[in-house]
């Protein structure tokens, strides 16, 4: 099998496993991670399969998050994810709509090596923040180019 068959291979296990996540199944991630596995986002750097379950299930604390990849690229050493993150929240009747992108490493044998998730956090949290929010938006407006 080339390289490229065993990254889209890996590529569409992962995607279909997060496009399924729920609480009672985040155990079974370590099945597709590699042993120091490194998961970044905005809000974490951790290693470990462990560590990043734990992050995955902290999710599930404060709302009902659920992931839709829009769409993937493998290139010739990183795969990329474009997904949608929806969630309700506690105490808000709006759903949490975050969109990104991952991009992830896999080693020789499809396990994930890395995750890093690009998305942004000033927009899509920050800003519906009330106080933060506000001097974000103000921050922006000062900032923008004047046509």
């Amino acid at each position: 099998m080339s390289r490229i068959d065993t990254l889209r291979r890996a590529l569409d296990a992962y995607a279909q496993f997060y496009e399924q996540l729920a609480p009672e199944r985040l155990d079974g991630l370590a099945a597709l991670l590699a042993p120091d596995v490194r998961f970044k986002d905005p809000f974490n750097d951790v290693r470990g399969p462990a560590d990043m379950i734990r992050v995955l299930r902290l999710m599930y604390d404060h709302g009902t998050p659920r992931f839709e990849m829009r769409d993937r690229a493998v290139g010739t050493e990183r795969c990329y994810l474009r997904w949608r993150y929806t969630s309700t929240r506690d105490g808000h009747n709006a759903p949490w709509i975050i969109e990104g992108m991952s991009e992830l490493r896999f080693d020789d044998a499809g396990r994930l090596v890395e995750h890093v998730d690009h998305w942004d956090a000033a927009e899509q949290v920050y800003e519906r923040l009330p106080l933060i929010g506000w001097l974000i938006r103000r921050i922006k407006r000062r900032l923008q180019l004047k046509t």
